[in-house]
């Protein structure tokens, strides 16, 4: 039986707001929703600040239908735009049909410097009545692939074992198939993809804006979330964010099909998604809050809470993830710190989130139905 989340929401707050290509950038449509055009209200390689132009202001309780297209890093090694758009893909049998559209036209139109990230970033997206102290809660409703297949890459001094891997000179780029709900991959270059694995897709970046006009970099997570490559983000989950400046300023990217606790070789398995997103306030006074601001995202699924830990050395980063289970066990649930430190011990597995985007994240699984 599902677990009750610890933050109620009220459902009939409930309108649509889509995130979609070749659409006015921001139109009503005839149930009431809006349109928002995604190659226009999107960033590549950074994140949003208080500064940065944002929709129109959303009531808190709507959700928000997005097109989240994966990494233009990788999107670059797979369209070959000079044989038709498709080259990589037609290598492995996917029809031209099956590229989208919206990204080929963002390769065409969108370049990367030197120093910029290669995520695809949507937002931000204004809350209304969002003020730092708060939380903002981002509900996540449905992800559905837009596409029968991801890729999953390893690129020099990247990755768990940068000078091991890639063992050419080149960078690495896996295909796998997306079918009845496995990831599919070979075992070895040019092999038939027998080699299975669950699908179970989610956004590995979910973030709210930071104060100030310096644009953080995509990769590397902190406390405004980002890229926090947390897989337990999947359907039925919440991320809960510090409101760092007014209207939270939301944003999401970094679709992924599949991914391993670490996300060793440097990516998941990275393909496109639509997905469903509900924001909500979360009030400043709320247990919840107060450990969030101190610690930084913490998740809630239908079996765990979840605060994470993050830092460049993962040693720390496992630290900070200990010290903010205490504190939640603490806020939450009433517990001295020697008892939880002691609970933690017996009952909570710390999982490392990844290790692949110069800040290491750790994150603990705390069983809810532990305290019913």
């Amino acid at each position: 039986m599902p677990r009750r989340a610890l933050v109620q929401h009220r459902p009939w707050l409930v309108l649509s707001l889509i995130a979609a290509i070749a659409l006015p950038l921001l139109e009503k449509t005839a149930m009431g929703g809006l349109w928002l055009m995604a190659i226009k209200t999107c960033a590549v390689g950074f994140l949003a600040v208080y500064a940065a132009q944002r929709t129109k202001g959303l009531r808190a309780g709507l959700f928000v239908l997005a097109l989240a297209l994966s990494a233009l890093g990788d999107l670059a090694i797979e369209l070959s735009l000079t044989a038709g758009g498709a080259a990589f893909f037609a290598s492995h049998g996917v029809p031209r049909e099956q590229v989208l559209d919206d990204a080929v036209a963002l390769v065409a139109t969108r370049q990367r410097g030197a120093d910029d990230g290669p995520h695809v970033v949507t937002g931000p997206i204004e809350v209304r009545g969002a003020e730092p102290g708060e939380l903002l809660a981002i509900d996540v409703l449905e992800t559905i692939p837009r596409v029968p297949y991801g890729v999953i890459s390893n690129r020099h001094g990247r990755g768990a074992l940068p000078g091991e891997f890639p063992r050419g000179e080149t960078n690495v780029s896996v295909f796998a198939a997306a079918r009845d709900g496995q990831g599919w991959v070979p075992r070895v270059a040019g092999g038939d993809a027998d080699v299975h694995f669950p699908l179970d897709p989610f956004l590995g970046i979910m973030g709210v804006a930071v104060a100030g006009d310096t644009r953080p970099h995509s990769v590397p997570p902190g406390r405004h979330g980002g890229n926090i490559d947390v897989k337990l983000l999947t359907v039925g989950s919440t991320l809960y964010l510090p409101v760092q400046v007014a209207g939270a300023l939301a944003f999401v990217g970094d679709p992924h099909f599949a991914q391993g606790d670490g996300e060793v070789a440097l990516t998941a398995m990275e393909a496109s998604l639509r997905v469903r997103l509900r924001f909500r306030r979360v009030h400043s006074d709320h247990p919840l809050a107060r450990v969030a601001r101190r610690h930084g995202p913490i998740i809630e699924t239908p079996e765990f809470l979840v605060p994470t830990g993050m830092d460049a050395d993962l040693g720390e980063a496992n630290r900070s993830a200990v010290r903010a289970a205490i504190d939640l066990l603490s806020e939450v649930h009433g517990m001295d710190p020697e008892h939880a430190f002691a609970y933690l011990s017996a009952a909570t597995d710390f999982n490392i989130s990844q290790v692949v985007d110069r800040v290491t994240g750790v994150h603990a699984r705390i069983r809810k139905a532990d305290f019913q």
